[in-house]
Formats: structure tokens, sequence, C-alpha cells
């Protein structure tokens, strides 16, 4: 799509986004049911892209995907209802989005000179797509065995919207799926210290990967990785990763059995950190079980239930620390593709996937 520059530009943008909301008035873009996606004119204050591609959030698509019995054009008939009913790429189901890539096409007067963006750049939106005004003019196809869907669309950035420039040295499908778990291994590089059991939940999985990896780094010779899949060829694959020092096979959904297997590996200590990567709903339990007191667990997935974790620890008696798994921290995006750079192993899966 050929980058726009002659579209109208209004002023009096808020740096949040709340004058693209229609409904209900007073809340911010996320929360809303429903934002404007006009893309006729831009405010003085927002980042218009031309979109490529978008990276529908995983639990999301992982719902799609079963409402739909695998069919992809009625994953793309659910896409296109979505984001025309609400203006943005928001599964009514999870909650959730995702995130896109593409090119910028016009930046707004108000942020011309503030911003290190340039129209020509390409771009990696690190926001959700389930506050991201979003026009999609056709659905191209979806990538086999990923989430990603490559379109003709628009999109508008906020003036509070963070991104990331594509880097020059991988496949920019690569960068995105990277990209869009960034905050994953960059908040569990904040979590994990030397000597830590930690616990990976999914550690097969995209995101899984590479908080095995991060965690691995952090928790030195002295610490101790795990990882938790359900089926035997995710032990099988994050075993021939070698980031964690046992791997085995068990349902998330099945906290007493979880929590069995781990009070066995730890000899009855059970993990001081984990990390909840999967993508599907009623695993918060297990999460909490296998979690020492005192503990942290890390609920990185969006199928999470806030009212399941903190009613279930009461229920348990555990005195854990819950952490909501904020897709942003800082210098997110440079610490997950360094991990790429540093681990030939990780690069040669995610180029397999993605590139």
């Amino acid at each position: 799509m050929p980058a726009t520059t002659s579209i109208a530009v209004k002023k009096g943008g808020n740096p949040f986004g709340t004058h693209r909301v229609i409904e209900p008035k007073g809340v911010l873009p996320q929360p809303a049911l429903k934002i404007s996606n006009d893309m006729s004119a831009i405010y003085d204050n927002e980042i218009l892209v031309d979109v490529k591609t978008l990276n529908i959030d995983s639990a999301s698509f992982t719902q799609l995907k079963s409402a739909a019995g695998g069919d992809e054009e009625k994953i793309k008939e659910s896409i296109l209802k979505i984001v025309g009913e609400r203006g943005k790429m928001q599964n009514p189901v999870t909650g959730s989005g995702g995130m896109f890539l593409g090119t910028i096409a016009k930046i707004g007067p108000a942020l011309e000179g503030k911003i290190n963006l340039a129209v020509g750049d390409r771009i990696a939106s690190l926001v959700s797509l389930s506050l991201t005004p979003l026009k999609i003019e056709k659905i191209l196809g979806i990538k086999k065995g990923t989430e990603q869907v490559n379109v003709s669309a628009k999109a508008v950035l906020f003036e509070s919207g963070i991104y990331a420039k594509l880097p020059d040295d991988m496949p920019e499908t690569l960068a995105l799926a990277v990209l869009d778990v960034a905050g994953a291994p960059a908040q569990t590089a904040r979590l994990v210290r030397p000597g830590d059991t930690v616990v990976i939940i999914g550690s097969a999985g995209k995101s899984g990967v590479l908080c095995a990896y991060e965690a691995r780094r952090r928790a030195g010779v002295t610490g101790k990785i795990i990882g938790i899949t359900s089926s035997e060829e995710g032990v099988k694959k994050s075993r021939s990763y070698g980031f964690c020092h046992h791997s085995i096979q068990a349902s998330a959904t099945d906290a007493v059995d979880c929590y069995e297997k781990i009070k066995e590996l730890t000899g009855g200590k059970l993990a001081d950190v984990v990390i909840n990567c999967v993508n599907i709903p009623n695993t918060e339990m297990a999460s909490i079980l296998i979690c020492r007191d005192g503990g942290t667990v890390y609920f990185f997935s969006m199928a999470t239930s806030f009212t399941k974790a903190a009613l279930g620890a009461e229920g348990v008696g555990k005195d854990i620390n819950m952490i909501i798994g904020n897709g942003y921290c800082k210098s997110h995006a440079d610490i997950t593709l360094n991990i790429l750079r540093e681990s030939p192993e990780i690069m040669r899966l995610y180029e397999k996937a993605y590139a």
C-alpha cells in the first residue's frame, strides 16, 4: 500500500486517544466498546500507518480458530466483523488484541521533530490492537502455523503509543513474532535471581522458549529451570532446546497433577518463580499451587482470569506475589531481539516458523 500524504489533519487530540472513543464516553480506548477508525483524517498528535501484517494475540487467535472449527475463511470473517463493529481488533471473548507491522504514512504536525520516526519507516506496534484504531480494506491471507494475518489496512498510533523500528538483521515477520511477546522474557529478566527455581508453563511455545532462555541465564549455574508442556511433542521440543533442566508433560488445567510433579522434582520446595505462558483458560491454580509461599507468579497469558487467580490463591492459603502480564517494560524490545541474536537455536526455531 503506498504511503498516504494528502490527508486532513484535526487539532485537539488527547495523548491517550480518548478523542477516538465512541462508546462509552469517558473511558480510554482499550476498555471502550467502540472507537473511531475513520482514516480520512488524523489528529495532529497521531501517526498514520499503512499496515501489512497483524499478529493476533495467541489467546485470541486460539479462540477464533476454535470457534471457526479451523476454517480460515470463517476466521477472516470473524476478524472483519470485530474490527467493523469495534473499530479495533479486540476479541470480545478474550478481550485481547495483538500488534501490527507496517510503514509510516503520515506523522501529525504536533509530533514532528519530537519522535525518531519519518514517513516510510517500517515499524512494529508495541501497543495492543485492542486499543488501536484499525480499518481493514482486505485480508490477504493467514500465514500457516502462525497467528499472523496479512492485510491491506490502516491504523493509528496515539501520542502515548509505543513502537519499535524493525531491525535490518532479521526478516520483518520474524521480528514481529518476537516483539509480540517481548514483555515476557523482559519481565523474566527482572524477576529471576541467581539460584532460583523457575517453572515455565508452556515452555515449548513462542514466549515460553524465550522465557526459558532468559530464566536459565539469570538463574545461573545454581538455578533450576523446569518446563511444563501439555503434549509429548512439546516435551521433546523443550528438551531439544536445552534451556530447561527438566521438561515434564502435564496439563496446566490439572492443578493437583502439576503440583505433585513439581513438588517431587523440587523436593517439596516448589518454585521461586512461575512464568505462565499458555494461551488457554483455567491454568491459574496450577501456577499458584506450584509456587512456594513468598514466591512470584507472572501471568503473561491473556487467558488469565484475575478473579480466579486472586480468589483461588486465597482459597488454598497461598501468600504469593502475583503479577499481571504487562506486555511492556523498559527496553523490552531490545532485550528480546538480542535473545535471537545471541541464541542460534532460537533464531533457527523462529526463522523456520515465521521467516
